[in-house]
């Protein structure tokens, strides 16, 4: 009787298999497949963050290089020097309508004696041209100076110091404010022969935006001004 009990017990009541541990070939290739995707998602990831981070520098780095260049313009700008041209006409030294200062106005450049602002380490009268250049093959808005002379000596831009003050720049446009009419009225040449301009307008673009436009009064510095005395030392990489 306990023979029967233990074999319907044994029959009725299986032992189950001990199932295998580990992982299926086809798990595991599901398991790389979703690990490949994550991982080629977190690389894009990261790539969009450092491409996004350079482009962030490099725009900072060009509205600090703009703002340098307008604070820079408005300094250099708001004390200019009146030094009448003296003599060179009779030369045959200068066109047939001189204007009767250093100071030429033209819708893309613009020339004129000035001050270099003390804080850049410089001083004395220069003579300045702003116009659009090229800096390291790309173009830029230079600068160019060399200290002024006398009455008598036009500038040998051949010899002047350039400084590159706007890089990337594809466009500068001036405007200037004839105040000795009525109304006063803005022109992109300035034609008048005895008188400077009461203001200017600086325009500059860049290849990624339109600077907003530095609008700079000229007020002549008087002749006897201690600043405008002398020449000064190179500006070097003092702008920088």
């Amino acid at each position: 009787m306990s023979r029967i009990r233990t074999s319907l017990w044994t029959h009725g009541n299986p032992c189950p298999r001990r199932t295998a541990a580990g992982f299926t070939l086809v798990e595991m290739l599901v398991a790389m497949s979703l690990l490949s995707l994550i991982v080629l998602g977190l690389a894009g990831a990261m790539g969009t963050m450092g491409r996004t981070e350079t482009s962030i520098d490099n725009r900072l780095e060009r509205m600090d290089e703009s703002r340098a260049s307008t604070d820079f313009l408005r300094a250099v700008l708001g004390r200019i020097s009146a030094k009448r041209v003296q003599g060179l006409q009779q030369q045959g030294m200068l066109s047939a309508a001189p204007s009767a200062f250093f100071f030429e106005g033209a819708g893309q450049s613009m020339t004129w004696v000035g001050v270099m602002p003390a804080r850049y380490g410089v001083g004395g009268r220069y003579h300045f041209r702003l116009a659009m250049g090229s800096y390291d093959g790309a173009p830029a808005i230079v600068l160019s100076y060399l200290p002024w002379t006398d009455a008598q000596t036009l500038p040998d831009w051949g010899a002047a110091q350039t400084y590159p003050l706007l890089t990337h720049a594809t466009g500068l446009s001036f405007q200037y404010l004839d105040g000795a009419i009525d109304p006063p009225q803005w022109g992109s040449d300035w034609g008048a022969v005895d008188r400077l301009p009461q203001a200017v307008q600086v325009v500059m673009t860049t290849d990624t935006s339109v600077l907003p436009p530095v609008v700079v009064q000229l007020r002549v510095m008087p002749a006897g001004d201690p600043r405008g005395g002398g020449g000064g030392a190179s500006l070097g990489g003092s702008l920088g």
